[in-house]
């Protein structure tokens, strides 16, 4: 366990587009750092840089962002670096491996105070759910359409709703829409908006997006809502309100 007092810091320089098997080798040497239970790690990523070939390498140069690279760091003791380090050096066979010594000068962690369990209230009804998709670069005066819808939403006092991105899909015009990997994010990716309320509410739902939304699909289903709840203050006064009408 890391405590105050002498340590070591270990940053490991990989490209993003180096593999171990059929994974990012980034993501390996994470992996590997959470199952041997390092006391933390950290994975990062410059926007510019170059190495030793002194070839430029960043998002805005399409050519040579895929071989921008990762950095990985953790700090632990030397007694759990030197047992790590062995593991590392067989795993990063492209890349660097640079360890330093260095002094944990503090180390501030809240103690978490065991909350007093309470019982849940579970209600249950009929509702509907609206989904709605477009697309994540469609706009609304200037703002994400997506962003505007939910927007829109909250200040009609829907109940609630989840905005979802899709990683691959396509739609009525046959476009396939893929989200790229971590660091590269796609911005024509296919948005899916999910909304659970009463028939009333997701009515009042589909007459705000009617008036927003021009290239998309929008359906409806009948669905049986379970909801799981800790009382409240809050959430008596609103089912008081909700039974008086």
């Amino acid at each position: 366990m890391l405590s105050k007092g002498p340590a070591k810091r270990v940053t490991i320089f990989v490209n993003e587009d180096t593999r171990h098997g059929t994974e990012p080798l980034w993501r390996a040497v994470f992996d590997l750092l959470m199952h041997k239970r390092a006391a933390g790690a950290s994975v990062t990523r410059p926007w510019i840089g170059f190495g030793s070939h002194h070839r430029i390498h960043s998002p805005e140069m399409e050519a040579t962002m895929e071989h921008l690279p990762v950095r990985i760091e953790f700090v632990d003791t030397p007694e759990k670096v030197e047992e790590l380090l062995p593991t590392l050096y067989d795993l990063v066979t492209d890349g660097m491996i640079d360890v330093q010594d260095t002094t944990v000068v503090k180390i501030a962690q809240k103690e978490k105070k065991p909350e007093p369990k309470a019982h849940h209230i579970q209600k249950t009804g009929t509702a509907r759910l609206m989904r709605i998709f477009l697309g994540e670069a469609d706009k609304w005066h200037g703002e994400p359409l997506y962003e505007a819808i939910v927007k829109n939403l909250r200040m009609e006092d829907i109940a609630g709703a989840t905005v979802y991105k899709a990683i691959l899909g396509y739609g009525a015009k046959g476009h396939t829409h893929k989200g790229q990997s971590l660091f590269h994010l796609s911005h024509d990716c296919s948005i899916m908006i999910s909304v659970i309320d009463s028939a009333a509410k997701i009515q009042r739902a589909v007459e705000i997006v009617d008036g927003m939304l021009q290239d998309g699909l929008v359906v409806i289903s009948d669905v049986d809502m379970i909801r799981f709840a800790h009382p409240s203050p809050l959430m008596e006064v609103t089912d008081a309100r909700s039974a008086n009408g």
